[in-house]
């Protein structure tokens, strides 16, 4: 049994919606052991206003969880305002305080994997939380050197070279080395967490047309290709540059293992397009398991009971399979008759 540990995102968002319906068939316990970083009374509330049946146990510690159950791990007793729909300070104050919690415990190895509901990126700013996102706060508490926004559907994997940043700032941003670094991540978390022996990648280019062999901008040029055969060096079986209408219009992308994008939302817009809400945001490169839906708070419609909850389900299910696949790596790597890179048989 996986312990997935959830952390429950904005108070008045649709993350406590996503989860309780993610959970409500039992048959998603016979595998996992969900433990929910929130409170009974935020449980409780979600579970009369949606009509939602959510039987669950009340814990104090992640170790009390009881296999084939729900369990909640009660962080405060606190009355803090349930506002579907609102953005408000206390809902980025219990986003960050689950976060928190689930961070330290799969810390502690308490939980196997770690699966987010969406935050607010504004409202949980605070002293203790000054990131652009989750990917950004959890590559600094694992002391990662860097890690990789890959979001997946089934065979469509799309990462992006630069995260949450202004569209204004990518020109200054983008560097060979982080194409590099990227690419690199990559292509690592394709066999360790994909099991794909030898990965294909295609890599977009920044400007429209690819740059149009420099008529419509030099970064191909200058930036993209260098990186690209520089990947080759280090074994990266990387393409392109590649127009992003081009390969995702004609359906070429079809031919890769990955994608990678050179900012958020040339990567992120087509993905979403065509994964239709089912996809889930990995962070790979981090030395835990990391997922999460591929919407965001929803405020819209919180508190409505029509949030889609395919999304987070698939997130949990996808952090199980890379647990799984990982773990699967490490043996067939710990087998002394397996022949490393640069061995003879």
């Amino acid at each position: 049994m996986i312990r997935v540990g959830i952390s429950i995102g904005d108070l008045n968002g649709v993350g406590f919606e996503v989860i309780m319906k993610s959970l409500e068939d039992n048959r998603v316990l016979s595998n996992i052991t969900p433990i929910i970083y929130g409170s009974a009374r935020i449980a409780s509330f979600y579970r009369k206003s949606l009509n939602i049946q959510f039987n669950y146990k009340k814990i104090s510690n992640a170790d009390h969880a009881e296999e084939g159950k729900i369990n909640v791990l009660n962080l405060w007793d606190d009355e803090f305002k349930i506002e579907p729909g609102i953005s408000s300070e206390e809902g980025g104050t219990v986003a960050f305080n689950s976060l928190e919690a689930a961070t330290k415990d799969i810390a502690a190895g308490k939980i196997d994997v770690l699966v987010t509901a969406p935050i607010n990126k504004k409202n949980i700013q605070s002293s203790k939380f000054k990131f652009p996102g989750h990917t950004e706060y959890l590559t600094a508490y694992s002391n990662a050197d860097d890690s990789l926004m890959f979001m997946i559907k089934d065979n469509l994997r799309v990462g992006v070279a630069t995260n949450h940043i202004p569209l204004s700032e990518i020109n200054k941003t983008l560097t060979k080395d982080i194409i590099l670094r990227k690419l690199i991540l990559m292509n690592q978390s394709l066999i360790r967490d994909f099991n794909i022996i030898k990965p294909k990648v295609a890599v977009l280019g920044l400007n429209p047309h690819a740059g149009e062999n420099g008529m419509l901008g030099n970064e191909e040029s200058d930036i993209i290709v260098p990186a690209i055969e520089m990947a080759k060096k280090e074994g990266v079986l990387a393409y392109g540059p590649y127009a992003s209408d081009g390969i995702f219009g004609s359906g070429a992308f079809k031919n890769f293992d990955a994608i990678l994008a050179m900012y958020h939302d040339q990567g992120l817009t087509p993905f979403k397009a065509l994964a239709g809400g089912t996809g889930v945001n990995f962070t790979a490169g981090l030395p835990i398991v990391r997922t999460s839906p591929d919407h965001g708070t929803a405020y819209d419609i919180a508190g409505q009971g029509i949030a889609d909850e395919t999304s987070f389900r698939n997130a949990m299910f996808l952090a199980v399979d890379i647990f799984n696949n990982r773990n699967i790596h490490k043996e067939i790597h710990a087998n002394p008759l397996v022949v490393k890179k640069g061995e003879r048989e």
